[in-house]
């Protein structure tokens, strides 16, 4: 039973959540059968991954899988990759880890674009996806400089705008986040979000997922979620709310529902699989997966400056020594399926959902700039 589905951003979420238990609802044979059929035209495809592509075999769908998820902006006819994430399956296809690139690591870049004579040079990793307002230009750039940093290849590939997560949020009305002290907002009205959990709609969500500059706290640097750090882990918590909110609506019991989620997405989402493998059938095959046993690192790497045509930029870089150590040995172990002994040897690169925490102090120099 083959099967391949590169989620947005946020990974296998929607084939996951959506079409998992073709397999539980067997009464309903013709109507998992429209759906299957429906659900796997749905999707707009096309070539993400490149020469990052993964052999796999046509015929059956198995682990080890690391998928690249690339989160889109669309504004004023341009699309941007400003999320970056490398989803990885086990090999028995039950447990899921993310790695987050932070959009400040410093990396070699192979296409810096016109004002760097097209060539290569080192940046932040967020401007491999700055050099053209042609996505099909951009994109095989930043896999590029994906591929070149960590040497993984990918079984899946997938990327989604923000109207994607809009949508999927709308579908299942708020989902639960859970920032671990009050945060401002930088966009619009200055909304206020409080310390704690509580439920968010569509709008409310996107915008306390862009959030870096209210991740400024002293506590935050100390607990390594500062800056884009702090995003980054929003981000994850959405990924798993998301998860757990269309579970709990029943979209993984009802095959046609699967159909709902893809629908869902539009044009935002779109996906580079093997031509042999199908949506539904990967979602049945990731049916053992949960989102409460989903493990989420942070690339080992700390804040810097650097100096860019005189003036100071913040960045995040991995340093040598201990950092570097750690970081190979994590593309090591992406590539190897055995991230289970890396976490072990480096837990305090392993990020657990943060706590609510109110002893920290705002600090509005720890910040770069958005």
């Amino acid at each position: 039973m083959p099967g391949k589905s590169g989620a947005p951003w946020w990974a296998h979420l929607m084939t996951y959540a959506g079409g998992l238990t073709l397999v539980v609802a067997g009464g309903a044979a013709a109507v998992a059968q429209y759906a299957d059929q429906t659900a796997n035209n749905v999707v707009p495809e096309e070539e993400i991954l490149g020469d990052a592509q993964a052999e796999v075999d046509a015929e059956r769908i198995e682990g080890p899988l690391n998928i690249l998820v690339l989160g889109v902006d669309k504004q004023g006819g341009s699309t941007r990759s400003d999320t970056m994430i490398m989803v990885h399956i086990n090999e028995d296809l039950t447990e899921t880890t993310m790695v987050s690139l932070p959009r400040d690591l410093w990396v070699e870049i192979p296409d810096c674009g016109p004002n760097w004579g097209d060539g290569p040079c080192e940046n932040k990793i967020n401007h491999s996806a700055s050099i053209s307002d042609d996505w099909e230009v951009t994109r095989p750039n930043v896999v590029q400089t994906i591929y070149d940093l960590t040497g993984v290849q990918f079984h899946l590939g997938a990327t989604v705008d923000f109207e994607g997560f809009l949508d999927l949020v709308d579908m299942v009305g708020e989902i639960e986040l859970c920032p671990w002290h009050e945060i401002t907002s930088i966009h619009g009205d200055h909304r206020v979000f409080p310390e704690g959990c509580a439920y968010y709609d569509k709008d409310e969500a996107l915008d306390l997922i862009r959030q870096r500059k209210g991740w400024g706290w002293d506590s935050d640097w100390a607990e390594g979620r500062g800056g884009d750090y702090g995003r980054q882990a929003m981000q994850q918590q959405a990924i798993k709310s998301l998860i757990t909110e269309l579970k709990a609506d029943g979209y993984h019991k009802d095959p046609a529902k699967l159909t709902e989620v893809l629908e869902s997405f539009g044009d935002s989402l779109t996906i580079d699989k093997p031509e042999e493998w199908s949506i539904t059938d990967l979602a049945v095959n990731l049916r053992d997966v949960s989102p409460d046993d989903m493990a989420s690192i942070q690339v080992p790497s700390t804040p810097d400056v650097t100096y860019m045509g005189g003036e100071e930029v913040d960045i995040v870089m991995t340093h040598d020594g201990e950092e570097r150590t750690a970081a190979d040995a994590l593309w090591e172990a992406l590539r190897s399926d055995t991230l289970d002994q890396w976490m072990t040897q480096y837990p305090e690169w392993v990020k657990s959902a943060p706590e609510a925490d109110t002893t920290g102090e705002p600090d509005d120099g720890a910040e770069s700039t958005d």
